[in-house]
């Protein structure tokens, strides 16, 4: 700048500063392989796990399952039945859902636990009593039996007691062998109704001590 221009009162400009806002160069990426493998494998275990459901989705068969608990010898009613779909192994036998109708009425040939499959062999039609045989029922106080929860298809003895009167040693006691049918729950009263299979020719007499209500029922050993 010349004198004659700061004569006319101009004055010298400053250089302009760089911007801060400048945009500045985006930094250099760096590839990971790691992430790029991770990536790949994600995808695969995606396509797979979707073959999977299809394929499991396909096969899948609509089966008899039990919905609550049944013990063996015990009536099946349709409310402890349930129909579930689910891919079934060729090689495990079911029960179709077509069925489901016709296990109604017929008896558990073993115990059955709620949430298990049904299998064809569960299932029996067996009448009860069986033949030549009697059913009896007996109405046990605690003292009457045994402290064991009793079970379908135990093998107990019922014995004649001379009651509280009596005296144990005066006679020998008359002894009933025989399966247990049936086990309720606790009455009101405190007694537990059980229904027990005997001989035929043996139930009149212990149908009449069973009124009497001086029996005790005896759990014999359940190793067979």
């Amino acid at each position: 700048m010349t004198s004659a221009d700061l004569q006319r009162g101009w004055a010298p400009v400053a250089p302009t500063p760089p911007s801060s806002n400048a945009l500045t160069p985006p930094p250099k990426l760096r590839r990971r392989p790691s992430l790029i493998v991770a990536s790949v494998l994600l995808v695969v275990i995606g396509a797979l796990a979707s073959a999977w459901a299809y394929t499991s989705l396909g096969n899948a068969q609509e089966v008899v399952a039990v919905r609550t608990d049944i013990a063996r010898g015990q009536l099946i009613a349709a409310e402890s039945l349930q129909v579930v779909r689910i891919g079934v192994d060729p090689a495990l036998q079911t029960v179709p859902a077509s069925q489901a109708q016709s296990l109604v009425g017929k008896r558990a040939a073993v115990d059955l636990k709620a949430g298990q499959l049904l299998v064809p062999g569960a299932v029996t039609t067996e009448v009860v009593p069986r033949q030549g045989m009697s059913a009896v029922g007996l109405s046990l106080t605690a003292a009457q039996m045994p402290s064991e929860p009793l079970v379908v298809g135990d093998k107990v003895r019922v014995v004649t007691t001379p009651g509280t009167q009596g005296d144990a040693g005066a006679t020998a006691p008359t002894v009933f062998s025989g399966e247990v049918l049936t086990v309720s729950d606790r009455s009101a009263d405190g007694t537990t109704p059980v229904t027990v299979e005997v001989d035929a020719d043996k139930a009149p007499a212990l149908a009449a001590w069973s009124a009497s209500a001086k029996v005790a029922l005896v759990l014999d050993s359940r190793v067979r």
